[in-house]
């Protein structure tokens, strides 16, 4: 997995609230596979119309932020059904980065296991930076993982993350590398127990 640090980019401005996992990836493209595309139909339904035509007012389908790294988006984004698969579309599309007042719990979790930082700020501060953006379609945004800070212009907003989700993203470690992060201390935790309990342990002479 892809390490997160720091990262400067344009950012997208989708300040709706309680957009959930089918919002964000139809249930009809669960059964394609992760390398056929998923990023191509993120928010599939939100971005074209009955006749696959794209609508000229969703953020995504403007010119100045097809190349967008991080996205404002309102509260509760991923709510809704556990589909990892959403987390792929957001990522694949090339989106590491979503800042929002809050998130659905399952689609956080699915995010940290696939490289893509969940940045909890408040309302407020979301709603000045998807502002400042809209503003200044341009403008490059900077997120710091390790300062836990995200800076627009001259201002610069703290934003929250579950500690292990964060060593997690800055070493690029899924849950298996985090378990191998523990290595010496669980042989020591068995060394120790079988010092303290031999009679619980195999005896591979027996």
């Amino acid at each position: 997995m892809e390490k997160f640090t720091r990262l400067t980019a344009k950012a997208c401005p989708l300040p709706q609230p309680n957009i959930n996992t089918d919002a964000i990836l139809p249930a009809r493209f669960l059964k394609w596979p992760r390398d056929k595309g998923l990023g191509t139909v993120l928010f599939e339904d939100l971005r074209r119309d009955a006749e696959g035509k794209e609508r000229p007012d969703f953020p995504l389908n403007r010119p100045v932020w097809r190349d967008a790294r991080i996205l404002i988006a309102g509260r509760n984004f991923g709510g809704g059904s556990s589909r990892e698969a959403a987390v792929y579309a957001v990522y694949d599309f090339g989106f590491h980065c979503v800042v929002a007042p809050s998130f659905g719990d399952i689609f956080a979790q699915n995010s940290v296991k696939n490289g893509l930082l969940t940045a909890a700020v408040s309302d407020a501060d979301a709603a000045e930076l998807a502002a400042a953006v809209a503003a200044d379609p341009a403008r490059e945004v900077t997120v710091d993982l390790d300062e836990q800070t995200i800076v627009c212009g001259n201002r610069t907003y703290s934003f929250a993350i579950d500690p292990v989700s964060k060593n997690q993203l800055l070493n690029g470690w899924d849950d298996v590398d985090l378990t191998e992060s523990y290595r010496a201390r669980i042989e020591d935790y068995r060394k120790a127990d079988r010092e303290r309990r031999p009679w619980a342990s195999p005896n591979p002479g027996s």
